[in-house]
């Protein structure tokens, strides 16, 4: 019954936004408050559920995709994103180039998380499919497939961190079966899986559109490629410095601080505003407008993203993931099969890969004793089933739908089932390494 009312209100709520043309917050909203109800939440459990939904979303959220937005578009308004874009194609070809950005969403997902790579690297994506007038989910997605699986799959992200946490496992090891898995499943995921997409058009948000900048105006290469990927470089350096500090000492506070995205984030964007605003001649007012527009073209973006925290409370307020996984726990199957099923399946039903992940390894930590299992592989596997299928409760799917500007159909047939073939990928190549480990 309780995968029923789900899948229920996941249908209602695709077919309020496609066929009755209502707001996607809307349509979150009437969704979170009725999929409370149907499940038998209290009414001010309800209310709590969406506005906290809605608060931790964009509280996470916010900050770093609002100075992302503007970094963007300084970066397309300055001839930046330009030279870039130039710079990639002169070393990859136009032809190659989405392989670059790939490589490029691996190294960046790597140390941080998802949300904030994404809006990191959104607008290099942009500039490269402006420039070159190349398909943009085609272009996307291996980006997104990279990223998506050093999120699920690899320490030092919370997710699998705290997995090796809960099974003690060996995050060396776990770290070093995880890119053997990771290598193969970005490349068949990526652009393997993106010539398919040639042909989806979509008109991307126009917020990184670069202007067509004269080659003497544009800013030197190192001024650009530094300016735009020094957010990259902060914490990359921040986390290396972090797994150092492992002592308690005076200084982990002011490290905790410096070290955090959104500090690191309005550093970045202090730099850019002289580096690539003043520096070349703009006025401080000119600059300030550009960023007021960034803002501007993101607003929705950020109230979708915050009905669909909406509706993942509601899911994890109500026990969904608890109730399924206790209904899977029972099933005879490989431990390794049934860590990805019971994440898969939670992750389908609240939408967050964190929750699919933690939830699935508390009820499942015993098992893994009792039936010998390989920890590492644990991690891997539980990690995989947690990126299963990113539908409409989950912010993922939203951000790419709305800075791709795809259709609920589109974003379903790119962003969708991308991370679907991650998430397979994830569990044969877990259950290969098995064979001989």
């Amino acid at each position: 019954m309780i995968i029923f009312i789900v899948v229920s209100c996941i249908l209602l709520l695709i077919l309020m936004i496609t066929w009755g043309k209502i707001d996607s917050f809307l349509s979150f909203l009437v969704v979170s408050l009725l999929a409370g109800l149907l499940l038998g939440l209290p009414g001010g459990k309800i209310v709590h559920a969406v506005q906290q939904g809605i608060g931790d979303m964009l509280g996470s959220l916010i900050i770093v995709i609002c100075l992302g937005a503007m970094m963007g578009k300084l970066v397309a308004e300055s001839g930046a994103a330009q030279v870039i874009a130039g710079s990639l194609q002169k070393l990859f070809g136009t032809k190659y180039i989405h392989w670059a950005l790939m490589v490029a969403g691996f190294i960046v997902g790597l140390p941080m998380f998802f949300d904030v790579s994404f809006v990191l690297l959104v607008p290099l994506i942009f500039s490269v499919v402006y420039k070159f007038k190349l398909p943009a989910v085609y272009i996307g997605i291996p980006t997104m497939a990279a990223m998506s699986v050093t999120h699920g799959l690899l320490p030092p992200h919370p997710a699998p961190v705290a997995l090796i946490s809960q099974f003690h496992a060996n995050i060396g090891l776990t770290l070093i079966y995880g890119l053997i898995i990771a290598i193969p499943t970005v490349i068949l995921a990526g652009p393997v899986f993106a010539r398919t997409l040639k042909n989806m058009g979509t008109t991307p948000l126009q917020t990184f559109l670069p202007e067509d900048i004269a080659e003497d105006k544009l800013p030197g290469k190192l001024n650009s490629f530094f300016t735009a990927l020094l957010p990259v470089l902060l914490i990359i350096f921040f986390s290396m410095i972090s797994m150092k500090s492992v002592n308690q000492n005076a200084n982990e506070g002011l490290l905790v601080f410096v070290s955090n995205p959104n500090v690191l984030m309005l550093v970045s964007l202090a730099y850019a505003t002289y580096a690539l605003g003043l520096r070349q001649g703009r006025s401080m007012k000119e600059i300030m407008n550009h960023y007021g527009s960034a803002v501007k073209d993101i607003a929705m973006i950020l109230l979708v993203i915050a009905g669909a925290g909406a509706l993942k409370e509601v899911f994890v307020e109500s026990g969904v993931s608890k109730d399924i996984a206790t209904h899977l726990q029972s099933l005879s199957v490989s431990p390794l099969i049934l860590g990805w099923l019971v994440s898969a399946i939670i992750r389908v039903c609240v939408g967050s890969a964190t929750v699919a992940g933690l939830t699935t390894a508390s009820m499942i930590a015993p098992l893994i004793v009792a039936t010998h299992a390989n920890p590492n592989l644990m991690v891997l596997s539980v990690g995989a089933g947690s990126l299963m299928f990113s539908h409409v409760n989950d912010a993922g799917f939203w951000l790419f739908k709305e800075y791709f500007n795809t259709s609920i159909k589109q974003t379903f047939l790119s962003w969708s089932l991308m991370e679907t073939i991650v998430s397979v990928l994830g569990l044969i190549g877990t259950l290969i390494l098995a064979i001989f480990i």
